[in-house]
Parts: C-alpha cells; sequence; structure tokens
C-alpha cells in the first residue's frame, strides 16, 4: 500500500461517482474516511464497497470534499466550516466562482476553503459507479483566492496528487471560462445536434456512424444536472455560444450562397475554363472553417497531455468473445504500443471497425504485420 500524503481523516459529503471514486482512492492509501450523504442508502451502499465509514460525533477530519450538486454546494460547503473549525473544506462543482461568491456572502470562512474541480467522470452515476482509478492522469483545477494561504490549501494539493490527478492551478474566473469552453458549450451543441434525431426518418438515423456518435455522445448527459451547471455558468457558456452562433451563421451563408443558381453558373463555366468573374466568396468560407477546425482539433492534448498527432488505422474485428484482445496482445507482441482506441460496429454485420490509433512511424509496419496475422485492414 502507497502511504498517503494526508494525515487524514477525510470527510466526504456526497457519496454520487465523484465522492465515492475519491473515497476509494483514499480508502487504497489507507486513509481514514467518513462518508455523508443526504441518502443513508448511499452511505451503506459506499461502505459496502469499500469506500470508506458513517460519520461519528467524534470525528475531527483533516479535510473535508464535498461532492454534492452545485445549486446546494455552496450552502454545504458553508455548514461543513462551520461544524468542523479546525478542518479544510473544498467542493468539486464544475463552476467555482459562483460558489466562491455565495460561501463569502453566507458568511463562510474562506480561509480554510478553496474551490476544486476534477475534470473526470464516466456515463454512470451513483456509488456503484466509483472507481479508485477515475482521476489518474486527469487535469484537478484548485481555484486559489488571497483570503487562503498556499500552507492551508497544501491539504487539498495532498489529495489531488494522492489520486494520481495533475494539479492545475487558476484563479476562480480562468477555471469558470475555461469549462465553458471545453465542457459547457460543447455540452449544448452536443445536445443540439441530438435533438435533430427525435424527428428524422428511421432510415437516416440507420445510417450513424463514428461521426454522429461523436458529437452526440455527451447529449445522454443528466439534464437536471446541467440545467444546474449551465446556470451557474451562464456567462461564460453564451460568450462561447456567441461565437458558436456567428460561425455557423457564416457557413449557413456561404452554403446558401453555394445552392443559389449564380452559384452554379459560376461553377460550369470554372469547369469549361479559366474565369475572369471574381472568386466565389463561399468557397473560401467553408474552406477558412473547414481549416480552423483542423488547427483547433491539433491543439487538444492527447496521451500524457502532449500535443500529438497519431496515424489511424481500422481492423475489421469479429464480433466474437476475445477478438478484440487478440487483436490487442498481437499489437503489443509486435512491439507496436496502443495511443487510442475507438471501436464502431457496422450496422448489420457481425464485424466491428476498430480504428487504432498508433505512431505514425508505426502505422506501416502495423499494417503489413497485422494483414500477415490474418487481420482484415478495412483503412
Amino acid at each position: 500500500m502507497v502511504e498517503s500524503r494526508l494525515t487524514g481523516p477525510v470527510r466526504v459529503v456526497g457519496v454520487g461517482l465523484l465522492g465515492t471514486s475519491i473515497a476509494l482512492g483514499l480508502r487504497a492509501r489507507g486513509v481514514d474516511v467518513i462518508l455523508s450523504d443526504a441518502s443513508p442508502t448511499n452511505v451503506s451502499i459506499a461502505i459496502d464497497y469499500g469506500a470508506g465509514r458513517s460519520a461519528t460525533d467524534g470525528d475531527d477530519p483533516q479535510l473535508v470534499v464535498v461532492c454534492v450538486p452545485p445549486d446546494v454546494t455552496a450552502s454545504v460547503i458553508v455548514r461543513e466550516l462551520s461544524a468542523y473549525p479546525r478542518s479544510v473544506v473544498t467542493d468539486v462543482a464544475s463552476v467555482k466562482k459562483p460558489i466562491l461568491d455565495a460561501v463569502i456572502a453566507a458568511g463562510g470562512d474562506i480561509t480554510r476553503y478553496v474551490g476544486s474541480h476534477p475534470l473526470a467522470g464516466r456515463e454512470k452515476g451513483g456509488p456503484m459507479a466509483g472507481r479508485a482509478d477515475l482521476f489518474l492522469g486527469r487535469p484537478w483545477v484548485v481555484a486559489g483566492h488571497e483570503a487562503i494561504s498556499y500552507q492551508t490549501a497544501s491539504a487539498v494539493d495532498d489529495l489531488i496528487l494522492d489520486l494520481g490527478a495533475t494539479l492545475v492551478e487558476m484563479t476562480a474566473d480562468e477555471h469558470d471560462s475555461s469549462v465553458a469552453l471545453v465542457s459547457h458549450a460543447p455540452q449544448v451543441i452536443s445536445t443540439l445536434m441530438a435533438r435533430r434525431l427525435v424527428s428524422a426518418p428511421e432510415a437516416a438515423v440507420a445510417l450513424a456512424g463514428g461521426g454522429l456518435r461523436d458529437v452526440t455522445r455527451i447529449a445522454a448527459s443528466d439534464p437536471a444536472l446541467w440545467v444546474q451547471i449551465l446556470g451557474a455558468n451562464a456567462t461564460p457558456t453564451a460568450e462561447v455560444l456567441r461565437g458558436v452562433r456567428d460561425d455557423l451563421d457564416d457557413v449557413i451563408a456561404a452554403l446558401e450562397a453555394a445552392a443559389a443558381p449564380a452559384a452554379a453558373t459560376a461553377a460550369a463555366t470554372d469547369a469549361a475554363g479559366p474565369s475572369t468573374a471574381p472568386a466565389t466568396s463561399w468557397r473560401l468560407t467553408l474552406a477558412h472553417t473547414l481549416d480552423g477546425g483542423n488547427a483547433g482539433v491539433a491543439r487538444i492534448p492527447g496521451k500524457h497531455g502532449q500535443d500529438k498527432r497519431y496515424a489511424q488505422l481500422v481492423v475489421m474485428v469479429d464480433d466474437a468473445p476475445g477478438e478484440l484482445a487478440r487483436l490487442l496482445t498481437e499489437m503489443g507482441e509486435e512491439g507496436v504500443n496502443l495511443e487510442d482506441l475507438r471501436l464502431e460496429h457496422s450496422p448489420g454485420a457481425q464485424i466491428g471497425l476498430a480504428e487504432i490509433a498508433v505512431l505514425p512511424e508505426a502505422v506501416e509496419k502495423l499494417t503489413v504485420a497485422l494483414a500477415a496475422r490474418g487481420w482484415r485492414i478495412a483503412g
């Protein structure tokens, strides 16, 4: 057992996915974890999973971690600060400035409070979805402020490092504007695209492939939770969406221009030979937009936070037990490291398409080796 940086005990308030995962990760390091939740059933389930123990009157936690919905986070923080006057308190809500402001307005002792936010999660919720390794390698923001000292806040840093996350320091405002861009606006955009499917013909939906699944995956998130998150971070999210709306208006205008009779005539003239007519601006608009998307994707950190692009190889995998495991094992035997993997089933066929990401210099070697082993390469 790896020893914890925390002296403990640690009190976790709210044993849903994040709270239970935090508790399991700390228990794996031998930390005494106290569990609290509005639902006694959730506490019982988390205890049965080995996440910690029930609270007692004599508890004196070193650290309190509040893991409750955003609309009650501030009030719970104030309550915990009052109940445990020697404890440092943090929370894991996905917005930080409104919560800090609410704690100050309620008279909470912010010399012992600092907000934080782990950028990790799963599609499932509740204590049974908890995982001790949920935060490994994931960013975890600490939103410091002038009222708390570095020495006091170090307990939160120790928590993050204990759980294997990557500590990122930001102000509350910086955090909220950042997550508006990388999390909250994407949630809205994904949801709006998914709404187009509600009234779509069955024949169209049946054609859905990886592109649509990528865009709409997060649209399956909990609406009640996201109403709270978006409401709490409304201004930064609206600012991002206004920029997207402006870009979308440009694309729509370009597509309308492309569909206009004048555009068709210009296209025919271009095909017949050199033209002295001015360049059609809709082409430039679309090209500029698509190129900008390429540039943006290139900035998304990949494995280990590196800004590195990988080569893709698509392998056909029979829909049978053990086939995907065999593919990965044989990749290892060829000395090629898997950088990323996406699996998609082919509609109406008993095969899956495994899209494998590897280093560019390995793709030719791997293609030849897998083909020699009998794998069918689809692209």
